[in-house]
């Protein structure tokens, strides 16, 4: 029997984000083909100290969940709520209950708190350092001379 990897991400501190809210990150992941695609995802914690994470992307239309007003919940923050139809879906669930996809769901991403920190697990992200330096093993520099009027 061979193990697998499960590739994890630190996406912030647990106590980052406050209990009844959210927050939005905007990642870059690998598709199958190997190129870089935006993944923005929205990481909600419950007043009981559930962590929830989904794509942010409305089944509707595609539109990010927090467009126009940047708020992710039904003003009671009883549910996540669609900022541009008014669509409204379970926190635990995703599921929407209301509005123009209803019986959609959001698509749901894995994540664990691991130490305090809120990590995403299964995906394979782009990281900061994996894009080359252009300054890096350089040998040009830039003067910059200031000149008093």
């Amino acid at each position: 029997m061979s193990s697998q990897e499960i590739e994890v991400f630190t996406v912030c501190r647990a106590d980052a984000i406050e209990r009844g809210g959210a927050k939005g990150f905007n990642l870059s992941r690998i598709d199958e083909s190997g190129e870089s695609r935006p993944f923005p995802i929205v990481v909600l914690r419950t007043f009981g100290n559930d962590y929830h994470g989904y794509v942010n992307r409305c089944p509707h239309d595609g539109v990010w969940l927090n467009i126009g007003s940047g708020e992710f919940f039904s003003s009671d923050r009883a549910f996540i709520r669609c900022g541009r139809h008014r669509a409204t879906f379970e926190i635990d669930s995703g599921f929407c209950i209301d509005g123009p996809c209803n019986g959609k769901a959001l698509e749901p991403v894995a994540l664990a708190v691991v130490d305090g920190d809120v990590c995403l697990c299964g995906v394979k992200l782009v990281e900061d350092n994996g894009f080359p330096d252009p300054f890096e093993d350089s040998d040009e520099t830039m003067d910059i001379m200031i000149h008093p009027d």
